[in-house]
Order: C-alpha cells, then sequence, then structure tokens
C-alpha cells in the first residue's frame, strides 16, 4: 500500500556528523518512557547518540504506568513520549483536551507481519484454551485503563459478560506469570515479552498468540510515540529532528533486532538469560505510516468508545503528525 506519510530522516540530522562534533547551540527536549519492549527505538537512539549527533541533549525520565506518560505530556511537563506510550490513553486524554498530542508512530504486532505483541498466559495443564472458556473464571491483565478496557472487550466478543462472567484483575507485569502459576488467576493477557519468556521457561503456555490482533484489528498496535503540540508549534526545527531521530532508530531496530537485544537489559527488566525468548516487536515510524496502520489504530480507539471509556465519535487521521505539520 502506498505510504501517506514521508520523511526523509538524514535531511533532519544535519547538525553534526559524530557524537562529537562541536554544536553551536543545543536544544534541550524532555522525553517520558516506559521500560517495555514497544521503546525499542528509543533505546537504540541513546545507545547510538542520535541525540548528540543531533545537537539534542535529552532529559530522558522513566515512567513506571503508562498514565503517567500522558499526564506529564498534556500537563506540558515534557515535549514528547518516544514509542511506546500508551496509545489508548492517548486518545481518552484528546478527547478530555482536544488539541494536545500528535501521534508520530505505532507499535505493537500482529499475525499477519509475524511479530507477537501479547497472549492469552495460563498453566500448562490448563484447560483454558480461548477467552470463551473464561466463565466463572479471572484474568490478569496490565492495570490502568487501557488493558481493562481492551480486556473488557476481548471477554464481551467472546460471548460472555466482562461484569459478571469473569473478574478482571489488575497485575503488575512481573506478578503475572506468578499469579498464573500460583493459582491466584486462572490465566492473564500478558503483553511481550511475558508470554516468550514464560513459555520458554515451561512455567505457563499461552493458549492464544496475538489474541486482540485476532478480534480488533491486525496489526494492533496498543503503543505509540507522542509529541506536545505546544512542542510542535514553538520548536518546529527541533520536533523534525526528534521524528527523523526515532525514525532512523526504529530502522534500525527493524533491520537488526539481534544486534540491539542486548541493551533491552539496561532500560528493562529483561534478564542475560532472557533474551533468547524475546520476540521482535512490530515498530512503525513516522516516514513508514499508512492506511493500514491508520485503520488498525482507528478500530482500537472505536472500542474505547464503544466501551464507554471516552467521548466519540473521533478520527484519529486527525490526531496523527501529518507532513505538513513538520513544515514540509
Amino acid at each position: 500500500m502506498k505510504m501517506i506519510f514521508g520523511v526523509a530522516a538524514s535531511a533532519f540530522l544535519l547538525c553534526a556528523s559524530s557524537a562529537n562534533a562541536a554544536c553551536s547551540k543545543t536544544e534541550k527536549v524532555t522525553a517520558v518512557w516506559l521500560p517495555i519492549m514497544q521503546t525499542t527505538a528509543y533505546y537504540v537512539a541513546l545507545e547510538e547518540k542520535l541525540f548528540e549527533k543531533a545537537c539534542i541533549e535529552i532529559v530522558s525520565t522513566k515512567m513506571e504506568a503508562p498514565n503517567q506518560i500522558i499526564d506529564a505530556l498534556i500537563a506540558e511537563r515534557a515535549d514528547f513520549g518516544p514509542p511506546g506510550a500508551a496509545a489508548g490513553i492517548a486518545m481518552i486524554a484528546e478527547s478530555k483536551f482536544p488539541g494536545k498530542l500528535k501521534v508520530f508512530g505505532l507499535q505493537g504486532g500482529g499475525v499477519a507481519v509475524d511479530r507477537i505483541n501479547d497472549g492469552l498466559i495460563v498453566k500448562p495443564d490448563s484447560p483454558i484454551k480461548s477467552f470463551a472458556d473464561l466463565k466463572g473464571k479471572s484474568l490478569g491483565h496490565v492495570p490502568g485503563i487501557q488493558w481493562r478496557t481492551i480486556s473488557r472487550h476481548m471477554v464481551r466478543s467472546a460471548g460472555l459478560d466482562p461484569d459478571t462472567d469473569v473478574k478482571l484483575v489488575d497485575l503488575a507485569v512481573a506478578m503475572q506469570v506468578p499469579a498464573v502459576v500460583g493459582g491466584t488467576v486462572d490465566a492473564t493477557l500478558s503483553l511481550e515479552p511475558v508470554g516468550s519468556i514464560a513459555v520458554a521457561t515451561g512455567k505457563a503456555s499461552r493458549a492464544m498468540t496475538n489474541p486482540v490482533a485476532r478480534v480488533i484489528a491486525d496489526p494492533f498496535y496498543s503503543g505509540a510515540s507522542l509529541m506536545t503540540v505546544k512542542f510542535l508549534k514553538e520548536r518546529p526545527d527541533v520536533a523534525r529532528k526528534i521524528v527523523a531521530i526515532i525514525d532512523e532508530a526504529t530502522d534500525l531496530a527493524n533491520a537488526n533486532f539481534a544486534k540491539y537485544k542486548p541493551i533491552l537489559t539496561r532500560y528493562t527488566p529483561t534478564k542475560d538469560d532472557q533474551l533468547e525468548f524475546i520476540a521482535q516487536p512490530y515498530l512503525r515510524g513516522f516516514k513508514d505510516l499508512n492506511q493500514t496502520d491508520i485503520n488498525s489504530y482507528q478500530a482500537l480507539i472505536d472500542v474505547f468508545i464503544k466501551e464507554g471509556v471516552m467521548a466519540g465519535p473521533m478520527n484519529v487521521k486527525d490526531k496523527m503528525l501529518a507532513k505538513s505539520d513538520l513544515g514540509n
């Protein structure tokens, strides 16, 4: 499909030819991020010193929950959220505070692209094979409104009532597999790398791989790259460089994930002995976004509207960064 967005990344990285190049002016930019797989392109940008090469000083602030990123952006305490910011929560915020955010990348997984984003995780000997088997049982999920809403929709799509048939439980990522193994919950809807690591170690199994993509949209994107409209309007030249840097880092990560996989241990809870089990995420930079990606994102937001957690309608294309926004 013809790409509808395009940015020549190299055109924006003109400030310096190396990390040690002298900069006549250094721009300070604040980023807020989550220590998850979908943020991989940002880790690559840091490791390859792409910001320094573009004469940008990054104030890098790690957050512990998706809503903290969106709160910081809406309050304009940060300039951008690198890949991995919560795609659904971002649009909930936009529905309450219109004109605050622009989306310039998407991250997730899908069946057709052969990239794992999520799984229905159960005990190896569990009779649960799908969401339809969860009646009278409990389902753990990532804490917060985004994955609570997605979980409710998945349960409802399987013909069950999320209010009466299934007990939904907020579970921190690190507690999900222990909760399944220990019987605290019967299953979890877990993001990578939880499923890959659990399956590889034999502690749990995937009853379903990429179940959300099979129900909502394929590919499915739960992560997004975001920037504030204030940052875009007040410092457009710097915003262009940020977009180009993340695009370049996304290309690097996609082209040679094996090379960059070891850096995950420095930015995420991933251990050295778990690296071989990590599945590659599906990362989409600004220059590669196409109508399929927008349709997928729209499908997610339509679920949030249908589940009553945000007002609608909303056209997500209006919330996407456009080439014209960058002055090109």
